[in-house]
Parts: C-alpha cells; sequence; structure tokens
C-alpha cells in the first residue's frame, strides 16, 4: 500500500460516476485506479470519461488486481453481499453502497467475513459526515433542545422509470431500502439509541412488488418517538426535524445538501422559546469526507468514524419495519 489508497470502481454505476469517483479525484489519500464491468467496451468509454488509468472486463479481474487496495461497489441492493464477499476472498476492502445488505443476518455474515481476514468493510452512508449532521449531535450533546424527545424525517421523489433496479423485487429494491434507510439512519444517529419497536403501512406495487411508499413510527428505550414518510411516487423532499424539550432544530436537505448551485448555502435552522437562528456550515463534498475517512483508516490502522456494527443495527431495524409490513 503506498501513501495513497489504489481504489477500484466495481461496476460502471452513475452514483459512482457523478458522485464517488469524483470524490476520490477531490480527496487527499486516494486514487481512483482501476474500474471492473462485464462490458469491456463499456468500460473504456466510463474510464476516458472519469480520467481512469485502468479497465478489466471482469468484476473478478478487477478484484484480483493486485494494484488495487480496495473497492468501492455500487452495485443494486441485493447484489452487495455477494461481491462484498467476493472482494474479501480477493484481500480487498471494501466501501459498499448503502444498504449494506438485504437483511441483519446477511449483514452480520458481511462482517465476519471481512473479520476473519483483518479487511476493513464500511458502509457508503455519505450524509453522516456533513458538517450539519455533525453540528445537530454536537447542539443536542450541549443541550441546545432540552431532552430530545421527537423526530420526523422524510425522503422522497417519483420516480421516472418503471425498469429503474430500484423497483426491482430481486435486487432488493423498495422505498425503504433506497431512501427511506436515510430517514431510519439519522434518527437512530442522532437519538443515539436503537429502537425498541417499530410500526410500518406501506404500499406495495402491484408491478413492482417493492414498497413505493411508507409511513413508520419507532420508538425508543428513552421514550422518545419518530415517524418518518419515504416514496417513489411523491413530490421530491429530503427534509428532518428534531425536537425537544426547549428547541426544534429543522435541516431542508438533510442527506444530499449538495446542490448544483455550488455556492449555496446550508443551514442548521435552530428555534429556542421564540428565539430563531440559521447556523451556517462549511461547504463541504461529504463524499470526499467519506472516501477520506475510509482512506485514512487503511492508511492510518484505525476504526472508521462509523463502524459495521452500526450498519448491522441499521439493518436490522429495516428488518423490523419489513416485519411491521407483513415482507419477510
Amino acid at each position: 500500500m503506498t501513501d495513497k489508497i489504489r481504489w477500484g470502481i466495481l461496476s460502471t454505476a452513475r452514483i459512482a460516476e457523478n458522485q464517488v469517483i469524483p470524490a476520490i479525484h477531490d480527496s487527499s489519500n486516494g486514487v481512483v485506479a482501476a474500474v471492473g464491468s462485464r462490458d469491456l467496451e463499456k468500460g473504456k468509454r466510463y474510464a476516458e470519461r472519469n480520467k481512469i488509468p485502468q479497465v478489466y472486463g471482469s468484476y473478478e479481474e478487477l478484484i484480483a488486481a493486485p494494484d488495487i487496495d480496495a473497492i468501492y461497489i455500487p452495485l443494486p441492493n441485493g447484489l452487495h453481499a455477494e461481491w462484498s464477499i467476493k472482494c474479501a476472498e480477493g484481500g480487498k476492502h471494501v466501501l459498499c453502497e448503502k444498504p449494506l445488505a438485504n437483511d441483519a443476518p446477511q449483514a452480520q455474515h458481511m462482517a465476519d467475513v471481512f473479520k476473519q481476514r483483518d479487511l476493513l468493510l464500511a458502509e457508503a452512508f455519505m450524509y453522516r459526515f456533513h458538517p450539519q449532521i455533525q453540528k445537530v449531535k454536537q447542539m443536542i450533546a450541549e443541550g441546545a433542545l432540552g431532552t430530545v424527545n421527537m423526530a420526523q424525517a422524510t425522503f422522497s421523489f417519483p420516480i421516472g422509470n418503471e425498469d429503474d433496479v430500484r423497483l426491482n423485487k430481486e435486487l432488493a429494491g423498495g422505498a425503504l431500502m433506497d431512501i427511506g434507510c436515510y430517514c431510519v439512519s439519522i434518527t437512530r444517529y442522532l437519538f443515539g439509541e436503537e429502537p425498541a419497536e417499530v410500526e410500518a403501512f406501506a404500499e406495495f406495487g402491484a408491478r413492482s412488488g417493492v414498497d413505493e411508499r411508507m409511513v413508520g413510527i419507532m420508538r425508543f428505550p428513552s421514550g422518545a418517538m419518530s415517524h418518518f414518510d419515504c416514496s417513489f411516487r411523491t413530490h421530491f423532499a429530503q427534509t428532518f426535524e428534531l425536537r425537544g424539550t426547549q428547541g426544534r432544530i429543522y435541516l431542508e436537505r438533510a442527506y444530499v445538501p449538495l446542490r448544483q448551485d455550488a455556492n449555496a448555502d446550508t443551514y442548521v435552522r435552530y428555534w429556542k422559546g421564540n428565539d430563531y437562528q440559521e447556523i451556517k456550515v462549511d461547504k463541504v463534498n461529504h463524499y470526499v469526507l467519506m472516501v477520506e475517512d475510509f482512506a485514512d483508516s487503511l492508511l492510518n490502522k484505525r476504526a472508521p468514524k462509523f463502524p459495521i456494527e452500526e450498519s448491522i443495527a441499521q439493518m436490522h431495524t429495516i428488518d423490523m419495519l419489513y416485519a411491521s409490513v407483513g415482507r419477510q
């Protein structure tokens, strides 16, 4: 391993091209060394567009490449476990897109495989690295809201293509897995505890068979409660609200604060009594912070900011919500 992590990209997915590859290019401790594609010509075009020096004509070739330290996996949900484990068997560290797995037992198995080989596995939940989330976490710790006891989260957009992989039941699609997972994660993270019980209601697509809309309620051991909604059939929104005995926080773009306008500011909106503040946070690319944390963990042999046990707990909550709506 050199002074920079040499990344391989497993597939020519859009999320990698639009967000993660540019983030690695902009990072201080990583380089994009190769991409693996099952279509070599498509891979070559992708590599040229994204300034990637090496192209492999299969995922297996990328995994076997000796000059790759870590692999980013942006495959459909249902393929995360299979290819993460194949990467581990090939001796590669993995940053895997969210959600980590199909369910909690599968996530635990993945973690065990990587631990046995002394390899790092992390989930690519980039929103957690953004300064607005860290600012809210700090404010809670400092008592800015008093006792925090209520949250509300929303993430929705109207899906544009009925053949979208996110509507594919066989590949673990669904609104909860794709976007509702953000609502679950942010609530768990900011409450700092795991839900004791949940209840959910969902609309499953007649054609897709996946949850296309869901509303969920979670109750936590401390007595805090939350409700969330996620949808592929509703106008765009990605908000989060947190309330306590003495104050309220509202995030307008809680999960993807990046905008086309690079100069747009991001604010934490805060109420305490009759006082109101707009707290401006730094303009950063949270994808860059995420890949830098992963690379620094490898280079300096330290634990990542968010350990894999957190991702297993996240999948356990998702399992509870799906059980509530009758999906096994």
